[in-house]
């Protein structure tokens, strides 16, 4: 809830259950559960449109996506055979602005899943008050599989797939999980020999000699630690006195974990999909990276010592960053979780039965649509830049991102703390109210207030 200390949970006698290690595991991504994903996403609304009596019309817009795109993606592989992967592109509302999101290269993507991130990316760009609406994109892929070529030619053949729907106006790609910026610049590449004109500004996240950013690559673990010292503040909570726990050590999570540790708090566990290691006094974050980047995965690190993911969502810290994929604590596993508080840096790490739990439990759940919007933002300030025609300094970026969410967070934390709600409710309530109000202001409705 967004009052009072926080305070760790004390494991009851119900809570001691042992379960079996596959209720524990995260729950695999497949269309059925994609589906569900998506609705329980939703059923989050319903709260929302109750406490600010949202009108009708403006309701039945916001459960539904503007467009999705469903195409197949043929690339010709190295070996001289071809492969069609399945793709999507979603827009949900774009009522505050051109769509923005990212697009992610899994085997478990489907069209749920996309239509379930872009609805989230619809409410945290409204949340921090940015111009757009909600966009995302998936390729259905193993892309540890694919040589660099053959996911070149992949890149660019989705670029080719969703060209006729993208553009500064009208949907901005990102970098989500297995893209990056040389993914992004390949892509920005195929779009303008499509347009055949100059137009950086119709993709974000690329290298900064194709009108990147300075500080985008830091910034959603950036945004996340701003969140994280606005909660410490008002819990009056020091960095040196709060134990955190990273699950995830991708790019958000690396740089949440080095800048947390940074700022004095203690790391004292990290994880990646082949486990986790753990140190009481802190872990130093960079000799981890440098473990992973030599051995491929941070199991074969010989800092600290080994856990497993299961043990490291059930460490007793004060801070417990969720940073990796969907449905990681859920109705099966949330009693085994006894983290003070929680910092959803991934989209969607808890189901909303598992946020429930942690509620009536007065755990604090930091929410993903306002934790995790620090890359957006900077997706923002790149897209400014490339209008404009203007290059900013990576301390100028880092400043406005620091000021813009000083202001838009703290709202939040306020408006938790004063309605005495959770910081979720009160995350939506800041973002669907705004995305309300511009579907109103459109007119084509009854009654219109």
């Amino acid at each position: 809830m967004g009052k009072g200390k926080s305070k760790k949970r004390q494991p009851s006698k119900s809570d001691s259950t042992a379960s079996s290690a596959a209720a524990k595991a995260p729950q695999q991504l497949t269309p059925d559960t994609g589906a569900a994903l998506f609705e329980d996403a939703r059923s989050r609304l319903v709260a929302v449109f109750e406490a600010l009596k949202i009108h009708p019309d403006a309701q039945a817009r916001l459960m539904q996506p503007s467009l999705s795109l469903q195409v197949s993606v043929p690339v010709r592989m190295d070996d001289g055979s071809l492969k069609a992967f399945p793709a999507w592109r979603v827009q949900y509302d774009t009522s505050l602005g051109p769509a923005k999101g990212g697009v992610r290269f899994h085997p478990d993507v489907n069209q749920h899943e996309v239509t379930t991130l872009s609805f989230w990316m619809a409410v945290k760009c409204a949340v921090v008050n940015l111009p757009y609406g909600g966009g995302k994109g998936g390729v259905q892929v193993d892309a540890k599989s694919l040589s660099s070529l053959e996911r070149e030619r992949l890149a660019r053949g989705y670029i080719r797939a969703i060209a006729d729907i993208m553009g500064p106006d009208r949907d901005i790609p990102a970098p989500d999980v297995n893209t990056d910026a040389t993914v992004m610049g390949w892509m920005i590449d195929e779009y303008e020999h499509i347009l055949r004109a100059q137009a950086p500004a119709a993709i974000t996240g690329k290298p900064l000699p194709l009108g990147g950013s300075p500080g985008r690559v830091e910034a959603t673990g950036r945004g996340a630690l701003k969140v994280l010292d606005l909660w410490a503040a008002q819990r009056e909570r020091a960095p040196e006195e709060t134990t955190v726990a990273v699950q995830g050590f991708g790019n958000a999570a690396y740089h949440f974990a080095r800048l947390a540790s940074a700022e004095g708090y203690r790391v004292v566990a990290v994880s990646d999909s082949s486990g986790g290691r753990y140190a009481a006094d802190g872990l130093d974050i960079e000799a981890l990276k440098k473990d992973k980047q030599s051995h491929g995965k941070l199991s074969k690190s010989q800092q600290g010592k080994a856990l497993s993911g299961e043990q490291l969502l059930a460490l007793e810290v004060d801070v417990l960053a969720l940073a990796a994929l969907e449905n990681q604590v859920h109705g099966d596993n949330v009693a085994e979780v006894q983290a003070g508080a929680i910092l959803e840096i991934a989209n969607g790490p808890l189901t909303s039965d598992a946020d429930r739990a942690l509620e009536k439990r007065d755990v604090d759940v930091l929410p993903d649509v306002l934790v995790n919007t620090g890359g957006v933002v900077v997706s923002y300030f790149e897209w400014l830049q490339n209008r404009a025609g203007e290059k900013w300094s990576e301390e100028q970026v880092n400043e406005r991102l620091d000021a813009l969410l000083e202001r838009e967070a703290s709202q939040v934390l306020k408006r938790a703390e004063q309605e005495q709600v959770s910081f979720r409710h009160a995350a939506y309530c800041q973002g669907i109210e705004r995305i309300a109000e511009a579907i109103m202001a459109r007119g084509n409705c009854q009654d219109c207030r």
